[in-house]
């Protein structure tokens, strides 16, 4: 999964105790890339925000790539076609209609309303008409067991709250997948590249509890 907003600022440890680097991560995460490949242009201008250890914006192909994360390492781990932006969500500051995607994981679920909000508001500056942003978020019909496990977790979505929400902000949505990944790389599923292509095209995927949502501006 990919990075937070806030967690670091709220706990200085977040990454040690909850977000451990998983050398595994690139290979799962290329196959991944190239299953939403499908909805993102090789030429496509692509935001990453909450980019973590930007296992999404290094390995998909796009015309120009961007990162945002506040946490200040997060350059470390960026490709060197990635631009990295240091900020949070209120202070990212790029020219308005300049993204033709707009990609976020495992970030909505940390947001408090205003946060939410604000997302929602510069995802709306940033994208282009006919943008497309892409969510991956655990699916809280699937994973409420686990789910408030992570102390930093201050919302749950569904698949049909989080479509709704992005019908609310005036997206259509273009396509809903509410089983799409494992809740989180502790799964004890492989982390290999060909095992995660395989899975991705199974018609029921096996310990799925995370969902995509695909919307249009």
């Amino acid at each position: 999964m990919n990075s937070t907003h806030t967690a670091p600022d709220a706990v200085p440890d977040y990454f040690g105790s909850r977000y451990v680097f998983d050398a595994g991560r690139a290979r799962v995460w290329r196959a991944i890339c190239e299953y939403l490949q499908r909805y993102i242009p090789e030429t496509a201008t692509v935001l990453d925000v909450g980019a973590g250890y930007c296992d999404f914006i290094n390995q998909i192909k796009a015309g120009k790539k961007y990162a945002v994360d506040i946490d200040r390492e997060a350059h470390k781990h960026c490709a060197e076609e990635v631009q990295f932006v240091h900020a949070n969500l209120a202070d990212i500051d790029l020219p308005a209609e300049s993204f033709d995607t707009i990609f976020a994981s495992n970030l909505l679920e940390h947001l408090h309303d205003n946060e939410l909000n604000v997302f929602f508001s510069q995802a709306d500056k940033l994208l282009v008409t006919g943008g497309t942003l892409i969510l991956i978020q655990p699916n809280i019909r699937y994973c409420y067991r686990e789910y408030w496990d992570d102390f930093t977790h201050v919302r749950a979505f569904s698949n049909v709250s989080l479509s709704d929400l992005l019908v609310s902000r005036g997206y259509k949505v273009v396509k809903v997948e509410p089983r799409f990944l494992p809740f989180s790389f502790k799964s004890i599923l492989p982390k290999t590249y060909w095992l995660t292509k395989l899975y991705l095209l199974l018609p029921f995927r096996p310990c799925a509890k995370q969902m995509l949502i695909v919307g249009e501006k």
